[in-house]
């Protein structure tokens, strides 16, 4: 599969200058972004999610494809250049190879944010094992027949 700059040759180069908002949350601008160069950070309720310079990456998918308003904001780090998509969800309907790449995309990032959630859950599991132990330690200093009493 060609790589998604490929795809993006003959689209309008946008500049952005650092410390710029490129695209901002809760705003809905029906737009995308795919970065050509430069360091951008994802921010949401005012905490860095993420710091991307990878080019090919792409902003503002969720928004479009869930006709939503940004649910954070892209802000440039450095001197950026990027394509530009105004009407992405028309531009994404005639052209479902660039569309494949968003699935791929999105789809992986759900593969690891879910593999995420399942490391949290096992780590919280494992750190309410201990809270119990702690739990039970507190029990038999406040009161061993209690405490005892309640293992059984």
């Amino acid at each position: 599969m060609p790589d998604i700059l490929d795809y993006c040759k003959d689209l309008k180069q946008v500049r952005f200058k650092s410390g710029q908002a490129m695209l901002p949350e809760g705003e809905r601008l029906g737009k995308l972004l795919i970065l050509i160069e430069g360091q951008v950070e994802v921010i949401r309720e005012r905490t860095q999610v993420t710091y991307i310079d990878e080019p090919g990456s792409i902003f503002g998918e969720m928004a479009v494809l869930l006709d939503m308003p940004h649910s954070a904001t892209v802000r440039a780090l450095s001197d950026v250049t990027a394509y530009e998509i105004p009407d992405a969800l028309t531009f994404l309907d005639g052209h479902p190879e660039f569309s494949l790449h968003i699935a791929i995309m999105l789809a992986r990032r759900l593969y690891y944010t879910t593999s995420y959630l399942v490391d949290l859950q096992q780590q919280a599991a494992g750190k309410r094992q201990d809270l119990d132990l702690v739990d039970q330690i507190l029990a038999n200093l406040v009161d061993p027949k209690e405490a005892g009493h309640k293992r059984k």
